[in-house]
């Protein structure tokens, strides 16, 4: 578990890095001291617009493939300048853009069977990744909070994102996976970074 300290360092490492590859094309490299920075975690960087809290880029390394903070920056870049649902960030677009950073746990299996997969998916709390052959999907714990979608429709909306019938999730040939998430955001462009509590819907 990271401190609101740490995850308000992350935040800084990835406004950061957006910045210094706006004004360098370069990738930033700057490794924090603590030792939690060099464990290999997943983490996604969203980026949103202000006031309207618009998503306005999302990517990132579901599993933990490299050191925290070199995933932090290579997502942030990732999120500003190659999530092809978006233009490529702008230097007048970053003082109005708000930050936030989810560090993810390891991807794990439901206990159940697939009939009851509904019931175990807690909003707020479980993301969910979807796969079945080539396809995947994935989506972070905020967003079914935020879209304001019941379990059930969680999972079906995760199975269109990765291009199968919304009703897949029920079949043995696809693989259902949830993970936690710590979600760390500025309240503001540039300002005070709080940690994201969702309580789960009833």
């Amino acid at each position: 578990m990271l401190s609101l300290k740490q995850g308000s360092k992350l935040v800084s490492l990835a406004r950061k890095s957006i910045s210094y590859f706006l004004a360098t094309g370069k990738h930033l490299v700057e490794k924090p001291d603590e030792k939690v920075f060099s464990e290999s975690q997943g983490v996604f960087v969203s980026l949103h617009s202000f006031p309207e809290n618009s998503l306005r880029g999302c990517v990132g390394f579901p599993l933990p493939v490299m050191p925290l903070w070199q995933a932090c920056i290579k997502a942030s870049i990732s999120a500003a300048f190659e999530d092809n649902r978006f233009a490529p960030l702008q230097s007048s677009e970053l003082d109005s853009t708000i930050i936030e950073v989810s560090v993810l746990s390891k991807p794990m299996t439901f206990v159940c069977s697939k009939e009851k997969l509904s019931e175990k998916v807690l909003p707020g709390k479980h993301g969910l990744i979807v796969s079945q052959g080539f396809n995947s999907g994935l989506f972070l714990p905020q967003v079914c909070v935020e879209q304001g979608w019941q379990p059930l429709q969680f999972l079906e909306n995760c199975c269109l994102k990765a291009g199968l019938p919304s009703s897949s999730w029920k079949t043995k040939e696809c693989k259902v996976e949830y993970f936690t998430a710590q979600i760390f955001k500025e309240e503001e462009p540039k300002g005070k970074v709080v940690e994201l509590v969702r309580k789960n819907s009833p």
